[in-house]
């Protein structure tokens, strides 16, 4: 059995996604967590792994269970309601497993499990997924400092223009190789297709960008939200984002921005009967990198 949960968490406090000896991460919370709940040593599979301090809205993750895990989310079925209420005793026990993990991690936590579904046959949270959304939020001398939105928002003591940050952000969509906004990892490519980027004023005047692609390479969002912003005050030029993307090579003026500014916000899945397919060409595709 197959189960999808939907997340969202403040990345605060975690040392990133990925469970690391000693340390406090999201997985490792859940992980804990549901190893509480159904017993044995669940392992979840992601659609991405965020970096120590980065936030996410909509975060997919799933888990497979064994028979012993089965039996005892069956177990449950009372607390998950009787089958009058409509459907059946195991999807209601599959439903309330967010609940009931939120019940195990305490009051007011950090992360929490918004849903949980019965995976659709083929489905991967990882290898499925066509596309990763993110948002990285920059408060600059026009929006002013928030104490309440300072775990969420990076601070610029700058006045940015957004309609220059918007143009450049822009010209640098499509498929490239964006080496020069990634750190480098052995033996991985660089080369990603950029779907949406852009930045607008929320009405707070805080500075928002919108940056959606098939994947993301190492801090890329961070290095590429950072270049718009040195483009913002002046530093660089619009065109001068794409001749660094199109160079190749990493420059000192673009920075990668502080963890707290981004948030995961939605990964894209296509229909149920092609999750299969997609998963095993992405799989394919990661093999021959």
């Amino acid at each position: 059995m197959r189960i999808r949960l939907d997340i969202a968490y403040d990345g605060t406090n975690f040392r990133g996604w990925a469970r690391q000896p000693g340390l406090r991460t999201v997985q490792g919370t859940l992980e804990d967590a549901l190893a509480r709940v159904l017993g044995g040593a669940p392992r979840l599979v992601v659609a991405g792994r965020t970096d120590s301090g980065v936030h996410a809205t909509g975060q997919v993750a799933h888990i497979d269970l064994d028979d012993g895990q089965q039996e005892r989310l069956a177990a449950r079925r009372s607390r998950a309601g009787s089958e009058a209420e409509g459907g059946s005793a195991s999807d209601q026990a599959i439903a309330v497993l967010a609940a009931r993990i939120s019940g195990v991690v305490g009051a007011y936590p950090d992360v929490a499990v918004r849903r949980s579904s019965l995976a659709p046959s083929g489905f991967d949270a990882r290898f499925s997924a066509v596309w990763r959304r993110y948002e990285y939020r920059v408060a600059d001398r026009a929006s002013g400092y928030d104490p309440l939105e300072r775990h969420r928002t990076t601070n610029v003591r700058a006045s940015l223009d957004e309609t220059v940050m918007d143009a450049a952000a822009r010209s640098l969509i499509g498929l490239h190789d964006f080496a020069a906004y990634c750190k480098p990892r052995d033996e991985a490519t660089t080369i990603r297709t950029l779907l949406e980027f852009d930045w607008h004023r929320d009405a707070d005047g805080v500075i928002v960008a919108n940056v959606k692609a098939d994947a993301f390479c190492h801090s890329m969002v961070r290095a590429l939200v950072g270049a718009c912003v040195a483009v913002g005050d002046g530093r660089l030029d619009a065109a001068d984002l794409v001749d660094i993307r199109d160079t190749g090579e990493r420059v000192p003026e673009v920075k990668v921005l502080a963890a707290r500014g981004l948030t995961l916000t939605q990964v894209g899945y296509p229909a149920d009967d092609l999750l299969a397919q997609r998963a095993e060409q992405t799989r394919n595709r990661r093999d021959r990198e």
